[in-house]
């Protein structure tokens, strides 16, 4: 939902309505005062690795189980895409 109002006020700017990219920035901030606080890479590669561990993951195989783990218990609070590629890094 953030990232969608972020790509319409960039495409307001590029478009030189400075005035509706404002108020896609204002829409912005009130819809971050009710999402749960997004992990950092930091966390988010503390995580990981504990899932990892925890699962027994060895190898790209056993990202998918990894991943709905996550999945399941940080919904909301992380890029999953970006969870994703820091996985696949960590266990190729």
């Amino acid at each position: 939902m953030v990232k969608q109002r972020e790509d319409s006020a960039a495409a307001f700017e590029k478009g030189s309505r400075p005035e509706l990219a404002e108020q896609e920035r204002i829409e912005i901030s009130v819809i971050q005062e009710f999402l749960p606080k997004q992990m950092t890479e930091d966390e988010i590669a503390t995580v990981i690795g504990d899932v990892i561990a925890a699962q027994g993951a060895q190898s790209l195989k056993d990202m998918g189980r990894c991943m709905g783990v996550l999945k399941e218990r940080y919904t909301g609070e992380m890029d999953f895409g970006k969870a994703g590629a820091m996985m696949k890094k960590r266990l190729s």
